[in-house]
């Protein structure tokens, strides 16, 4: 019998080959924001609507990646859900990120070779933060709302529920 599949998000997979709307038996929810620039075709759907430096742009960003979110729900379609979701959550983090540090590098340094391709630090310091950007800090305020509006919609608490079961 073979085993269960793991619950992390898989970055071996070749994702610019592959279709996760017809394959979502490959898809694993992973931790915050992971494979969100990486999981076809809802990349290449979700990340032209995808506009964060004002707050215009975060409103009519966020609210089309919302209801894009609405749409995938609607025809049961869970990984693309996750991922309008994780667009979202990514709004508020870029937002925040470039509210902290001017120019948006929060690290000293280049990412080492092994480390490539996954989030954080890396063992890099993080770099002073700037004073707050209050037109980036706006627009991660009109994220963090929708993302949070996503994050507790319950059909998509039940999808996400459904999908872990079936597949981890």
């Amino acid at each position: 019998m073979p085993s269960k599949p793991s619950k992390k998000f898989d970055y071996d997979l070749n994702y610019a080959e592959l279709d996760l709307r017809q394959q979502p038996e490959l898809y694993r929810v992973g931790v915050g924001e992971q494979g969100v620039l990486l999981v076809q075709p809802y990349k290449a759907e979700l990340l032209p609507h995808w506009r964060f430096a004002t707050p215009e742009a975060a409103t009519q960003s966020s609210e089309t990646l919302y209801r894009m979110f609405l749409e995938y729900l609607a025809a049961g379609d869970f990984v693309g859900a996750d991922m309008a979701r994780k667009f979202l959550q990514m709004g508020y983090t870029r937002s925040r990120r470039y509210a902290n540090h001017k120019g948006g590098k929060k690290y000293a340094g280049p990412v080492p070779e092994d480390k490539k391709g996954v989030s954080g630090a890396h063992g890099r310091p993080e770099l002073p933060r700037s004073p707050e950007d209050s037109v980036k800090a706006e627009s991660a305020r009109i994220f963090k709302a929708r993302w949070d509006e996503a994050a507790k919609h319950p059909e998509y608490v039940r999808l996400k529920k459904q999908h872990k079961a079936e597949y981890g």
